[in-house]
C-alpha cells in the first residue's frame, strides 16, 4: 500500500476498501457506516444463511435497513461472502465476532482466534487488522498478534494491528455508529495512525489511546460500571419489596438531583452481549495478576441471581391468590433482552422461562419483535409468540412482564389479565393496578 502517509491519503480519498468479519449487530452497522461514505466493503461471515439474507434483502436484525444493504450488494459496493479466500482484497479488516463466556464463566475466544486464522491465510503486507470484539486487556497482543505473525509478517512493520471496542446500542434512536465516539489503540504508532484515519472517515470523534490494552480495558470499564450500578438497584429493589417501598418512585425522586447521581433501573436480570459478560472477562484476567475483583464479582452474583428472585416473586404472587406455580398457565410478556429490539442474546427472559418450565408451569409468550424463539447456545424452546388479545389474556393465571416494549397495549393488559407480575415498572401510570404485583 506504500508509506503510512500514502495509506492515510488512500483512506481519505475513499480509495481504500474495507473488510468486516462478522455480520451481526456490530458488523452490519459498520458496513452501513462505510458504504454510506463511499467505501467498498467486503463482509465475511461463516453463516451462509446471513449471506443469503443480505443478498435477498431479508432482515435478520429488525432495526437495520436491509433494503439499503441489498441495494449496495446489487451495485457491487457491498460484497457479503463466506469465502475467506477474498480476505486479501480489503485494505483494512475489522473483526466483529462474538466473545461469549463458557459455562464456567471463562472467556470463549474461539470465534476471535478462528477469524484471525482465516485472516492469516490471506494476510498481505500493508493491511490493517482491527479487533472490535469486547474482550479482556491483552487479547489483541497475546492472542491475535501471534496468529497473524505466523505468516512471517511482522505487526507494526509489514501489517498494522489495532484494537477499537464496539459501542453499539441496538434500538437507541439517539445514537448511531457515526455519532458514537470511537476509542482506538494500536500496536505501533503507525498502526494507530492508520486505524485512526479509518475511523475518522466514518465517525465524528475518534479518541486515540496509548495502547491496545488501554482500549480493551476502556470497554470493560464502561460495561462494568453499568453492571455494578444495575446490581446496586437490583439489590435495593429486593430490600424495597420487603420494606413496602416502591423502588421506582425512589429512583425517580433521586434523579431530580442535578449532580452526583445518574439513574439505573432494576429488572429481571441482565441481557445483551456485553453487560452480563464483560465484567467476567476482567475478573478472569485479574487472576493472572493475583488480584481478586471482589466488588465486580459480587455485582455479577447479584445480577445472575435475579431470575431466581423473579421466580420467587411469581410464586408469592400466585400463592396470595391461592394458586401454585406448578400447573399454572402463565404468559411471559417480552423475551428480547431490552425494550423495542429483537435481540435475544443473553436475555434473562429465556432463563426465567426455563426455570418456570422446570417448576411445572405452562408457559406461552408474546413479543411483538420476536415472533419465534430460535435455538440458542443454551436454550431450545421451539416457541412462537401468541396473539395479545383480551380473550387470550383472561385465559392465563398471570402475565409476567419481563421486557417493556412500547408496542404493547398495557391498558389492555391491566384490564384483561387476572394478575400482572411487573418486573419493569411497565404498569406505571395505568389506571387499574389492583391486579398488579411489582417484582
Amino acid at each position: 500500500m506504500g508509506t503510512v502517509e500514502q495509506v492515510v491519503d488512500k483512506i481519505r480519498n475513499r480509495e481504500a476498501s474495507i473488510g468486516i468479519c462478522g455480520l451481526g449487530y456490530v458488523g452490519l452497522p459498520l458496513v452501513l457506516a462505510f458504504t454510506r461514505r463511499g467505501f467498498k466493503v467486503y463482509g465475511f461471515d461463516i453463516d451462509a444463511k446471513k449471506i443469503e439474507a443480505l443478498q435477498a434483502g431479508d432482515s435478520y436484525i429488525k432495526h437495520l435497513d436491509f433494503e439499503e444493504l441489498k441495494s449496495q450488494v446489487e451495485n457491487g459496493q457491498f460484497i457479503p461472502t463466506t469465502d475467506f479466500g477474498l480476505i486479501g482484497e480489503p485494505d483494512a479488516i475489522l473483526i466483529a465476532v462474538p466473545t461469549p463466556l463458557t459455562e464456567t464463566r471463562e472467556p470463549d475466544l474461539r470465534a476471535v482466534k478462528g477469524t484471525c486464522k482465516n485472516i492469516a491465510k490471506g494476510l498481505r503486507k500493508g493491511q490493517l487488522v482491527v479487533l472490535e470484539s469486547t474482550t479482556y486487556p491483552g487479547t489483541t497482543e497475546e492472542e491475535c498478534l501471534p496468529i497473524l505473525e505466523e505468516t512471517g509478517l511482522k505487526a507494526g512493520v509489514d501489517f498494522y494491528l489495532a484494537y477499537s471496542p464496539e459501542r453499539e446500542d441496538p434500538g437507541n434512536p439517539n445514537f448511531e455508529t457515526s455519532t458514537i465516539p470511537k476509542v482506538v489503540g494500536g500496536c505501533s504508532e503507525d498502526s494507530l495512525k492508520i486505524a485512526t484515519a479509518i475511523y475518522e472517515a466514518i465517525i465524528e470523534q475518534v479518541v486515540p489511546v496509548s495502547s491496545m490494552a488501554a482500549a480493551e480495558l476502556c470497554k470493560i470499564l464502561e460495561n462494568t460500571f453499568r453492571a455494578v450500578n444495575i446490581a446496586l438497584v437490583n439489590e435495593l429493589k429486593q430490600l424495597c419489596i420487603r420494606m413496602g417501598i416502591d423502588v421506582w418512585e425512589v429512583i425517580d425522586a433521586a434523579k431530580t438531583k442535578p449532580f452526583g447521581y445518574m439513574p439505573f433501573y432494576p429488572g429481571p436480570g441482565l441481557g445483551g452481549h456485553c453487560i452480563p459478560i464483560d465484567p467476567f472477562y476482567l475478573t478472569w484476567k485479574a487472576r493472572e495478576y493475583d488480584f481478586q475483583t471482589r466488588f465486580i464479582e459480587l455485582a455479577g452474583d447479584i445480577n445472575t441471581q435475579m431470575p431466581y428472585f423473579v421466580i420467587d416473586q411469581i410464586m408469592y404472587a400466585l400463592n396470595e391468590r391461592e394458586r401454585s406455580l406448578k400447573g399454572s398457565k402463565l404468559l411471559v410478556l417480552g423475551v428480547a433482552y431490552k425494550a423495542n429490539v429483537d435481540d435475544l442474546r443473553e436475555s434473562p427472559s429465556l432463563k426465567i422461562i426455563e426455570l418456570l418450565k422446570e417448576k411445572g408451569a405452562h408457559i406461552d409468550y408474546h413479543d411483538p419483535h420476536c415472533p419465534v424463539i430460535p435455538k440458542t447456545r443454551k436454550y431450545e424452546f421451539d416457541m412462537k409468540s401468541v396473539n395479545l388479545t383480551p380473550e387470550n389474556l383472561a385465559g392465563y393465571d398471570a402475565v409476567v412482564i419481563l421486557t417493556a416494549h412500547k408496542a404493547v397495549d398495557y391498558d389492555m393488559v391491566s384490564s384483561s389479565a387476572n394478575l400482572v407480575i411487573d418486573t419493569r415498572n411497565a404498569m406505571s401510570g395505568i389506571d387499574r393496578t389492583d391486579n398488579v404485583h411489582k417484582a
